[in-house]
């Protein structure tokens, strides 16, 4: 009776356990609604969703819908001008095909907003048909659509992503339960099989252990043992001792937060920026230098704000913190230290030093000449660098050590091709040592004068 009774209730248990996880389940399945907005054309007969895309490839550098840039904002632009200014659509026309000329007619309203932005004429578009400026016309008027807010998963497990699911937090719940049931099935079956064993006249004895020695005891009474033991220690700990003292001054790996953060990802991977246009003095100069906060502004004069991709932010960005307002946050960082005026669009004077945190930092008796290694060579930044173009936070990638230094020399072949100097050592060396390939140690790449004073 008691082992029909133990089989009935691990049935149970097993059946709850599974209808628990089923229900929980179905129960956090969701579907994401996506937002479809776009918006229908306005009275003159443009149409919105062209607008749109004629709007951010012409006018997005320049202006904003709801927002002062280089050039006022253009929402409702033009019932603002009908209404306010009294002009006709012919008048957009003309300025946005010409803009130059309608300032030099003498135009009034032309003039003053010439006068207004800096006496910096807009760009002509003249390749821009009446229907495309109807149709920008149109996204302009047009109400702006909702903003699109990612879902972030809670820590109680709610909101499981864009196509739903269960969440870590149920499934972890789940398989706890099933582990338990687990655990409790093999008690009870160890106590079932004990009471048939009992039942049958086999007595169970439990194994009697012998005496021993002390482990601690055994092991000193055993010289050999003692002996390997601390040959083995000493080993070990010379080892560990050499291998920590070759790493002081090895900064691999240091990534230090910076005053503001400078994301290598965005610019250099997302955006394909040159490495050069920032760091432009690693052409001509010994260092590759740290740009100043105009080349900055070269760029964020226009964009004051990170849209980020328009599927939104990984789980991963998410998990870290890097959300579209964050980027922005640290927009406005820039724009504080520089003095820049973002309402006005102009600079106030009041600008603030931006202590940036030195990454890469060689010994003051170790000499390191950037142009000759990117404009002569021709090495990739990403040589010594890493993929910087992947690295969210800046870090140093090589060990920038003098081992590291010399296998590079020893290994890396000198382009000799259009370079007479080059050409020349080539051919010598060539003539008396037999040499196919010519590296930077044959041209006195391990010399200690090259790289100490």
């Amino acid at each position: 009776m008691k082992k029909v009774l133990y089989r009935q209730l691990l049935v149970k248990a097993l059946g709850l356990s599974f209808l628990l996880f089923s229900t929980s389940f179905y129960a956090q399945e969701e579907t994401a609604a996506e937002e479809t907005a776009v918006e229908e054309s306005s009275a003159a007969g443009g149409d919105a969703a062209k607008g749109k895309q004629l709007f951010n490839q012409n006018c997005a550098a320049c202006h904003a819908l709801n927002r002062k840039m280089t050039g006022p904002a253009l929402a409702n632009v033009e019932t603002r001008l009908y209404e306010d200014e009294g002009l006709d659509k012919e008048w957009l026309y003309a300025w946005i095909k010409n803009s130059a000329g309608m300032i030099a007619s003498g135009d009034a309203y032309a003039n003053k907003i010439y006068a207004e932005y800096n006496q910096a004429a807009m760009t002509a578009f003249p390749t821009l048909s009446n229907q495309d400026i109807d149709d920008i016309l149109a996204y302009t008027a047009a109400p702006p659509p909702e903003p699109v807010v990612a879902t972030v998963a809670s820590a109680d497990g709610e909101g499981g992503g864009a196509s739903g699911g269960i969440s870590n937090e149920i499934i972890l719940g789940a398989l706890a339960l099933v582990f338990g049931l687990l655990v409790i099935m093999l008690i009870l079956v160890n106590n079932t099989l004990r009471r048939i064993a009992e039942a049958n006249g086999v007595v169970l004895e439990k194994a009697k252990a012998e005496k021993r020695l002390p482990l601690w005891k055994a092991f000193a009474q055993n010289q050999f043992l003692v002996l390997v033991s601390a040959i083995f220690l000493l080993l070990a700990s010379a080892y560990f001792a050499y291998g920590w003292m070759m790493q002081v001054g090895v900064d691999q790996g240091y990534a230090p937060i910076q005053p503001i953060h400078y994301s290598h990802k965005i610019h250099a991977g997302d955006n394909k920026i040159e490495c050069k246009y920032c760091h432009s003095s690693a052409r001509v100069s010994k260092h590759s230098g740290i740009p100043s906060l105009n080349v900055c502004m070269n760029c964020h004069k226009s964009i004051y704000e990170y849209t980020g991709n328009p599927e939104g932010p990984s789980d991963e960005d998410l998990a870290n913190g890097y959300t579209n307002e964050f980027y922005t946050a640290e927009i406005k960082k820039l724009y504080k230290a520089v003095g820049w005026d973002e309402e006005n669009q102009r600079y106030t004077g009041e600008s603030q030093p931006v202590e940036w945190v030195r990454i890469h930092n060689l010994p003051d008796f170790a000499y390191f000449n950037h142009s000759q290694h990117v404009s002569v060579a021709g090495i990739e930044c990403q040589t010594c660098h890493g993929p910087v173009e992947e690295m969210e936070i800046m870090y140093q990638y090589s060990p920038l050590t003098m081992g590291w230094c010399i296998n590079c020399h020893r290994e890396t072949n000198v382009k000799v091709e259009g370079n007479e100097y080059y050409e020349a050592i080539h051919a010598e060396l060539s003539k008396k040592y037999g040499v196919e390939e010519l590296t930077a140690a044959m041209m006195g790449g391990l010399e200690c004068g090259k790289c100490h004073y």
